[in-house]
């Protein structure tokens, strides 16, 4: 092969992998049904979420939201379809579940903190226990997420002394500290403080900035136009509406959506 053909051999090869990449599929959900008892809370979801990419789910309460994201990472066991996150299909496998939760971090509407813990040692335990890296690794590596989320100075503190947007702001270090490929929010602003939703909103603009995989439930519309690629609209635990924001907004397609929206955004 001469040297010109070779290049151009290594330049498609890279194209086939940069587009590869863009096109990665990193969650897939096929077809996918809940029930608790008799009551069908999830109805045939299906959802490709690309790598990088950034997804706001909303909709009335009681529609599903929660329940569906925690399926993503086995909180909640679904009874029917499929679920594959970075290609491994989550199942009744211990190992399975355990493979995708170490990539998957989530972040609750209650923070979750282990109170007896300092900041610092509530972001360390999962890597030092998990991933098994080193106390001093881990340290460093908290350090570096609490200044990003720009509370370096409470990494001494227990949570308890903190407000309610600072320990926020731990659990997402918390869970950036395990260096996930997907992040999860489930309505994080939600049990907080008017004045203290912006930090917490703040604090995730800027991670999706960064190129992160962000699936993230939430009331917040703001939120939804500034950082999503893609809004979803879910009523009786269905997907009604799949947009980009621009479309999801001004050009709602489905009578559920315009309604939802009317309601939101003019109360």
């Amino acid at each position: 092969m001469t040297e010109q053909m070779q290049t151009q051999q290594d330049r498609s090869d890279g194209d086939a992998v940069g587009s590869a990449k863009a096109e990665k599929t990193i969650i897939r959900v096929e077809d996918m049904h809940k029930w608790y008892g008799q009551f069908h809370v999830l109805k045939n979801l299906n959802l490709n979420v690309a790598q990088g990419e950034r997804i706001v789910i909303c909709g009335p309460s009681g529609s599903g939201k929660s329940t569906f994201i925690r399926c993503i990472n086995r909180l909640e066991e679904h009874q029917q379809g499929k679920i594959i996150v970075d290609d491994v299909e989550l199942t009744n496998d211990i190992r399975q579940i355990d493979s995708v939760r170490r990539e998957v971090g989530m972040v609750f509407q209650h923070f979750n903190l282990f109170p007896h813990m300092t900041v610092l040692e509530n972001c360390c335990v999962a890597p030092i226990w998990v991933r098994k890296t080193p106390r001093k690794e881990a340290e460093a590596t908290a350090m570096e997420y609490l200044e990003r989320v720009k509370i370096p100075e409470q990494a001494n503190k227990f949570p308890g002394q903190l407000s309610g947007g600072q320990q926020q702001r731990v659990a997402i270090a918390r869970a950036l500290c395990m260096k996930p490929k997907i992040m999860l929010f489930d309505e994080p602003t939600s049990a907080l403080d008017p004045e203290m939703i912006k930090e917490v909103l703040d604090v995730m603009i800027e991670l999706a900035g960064s190129g992160m995989t962000m699936i993230c439930v939430t009331h917040e519309m703001g939120f939804a136009k500034t950082v999503a690629d893609r809004v979803i609209f879910m009523d009786a635990g269905e997907i009604v509406e799949s947009a980009p924001p621009h479309e999801f907004f001004d050009n709602p397609r489905e009578a559920r959506t315009q309604k939802f929206l009317q309601q939101i955004l003019h109360h």
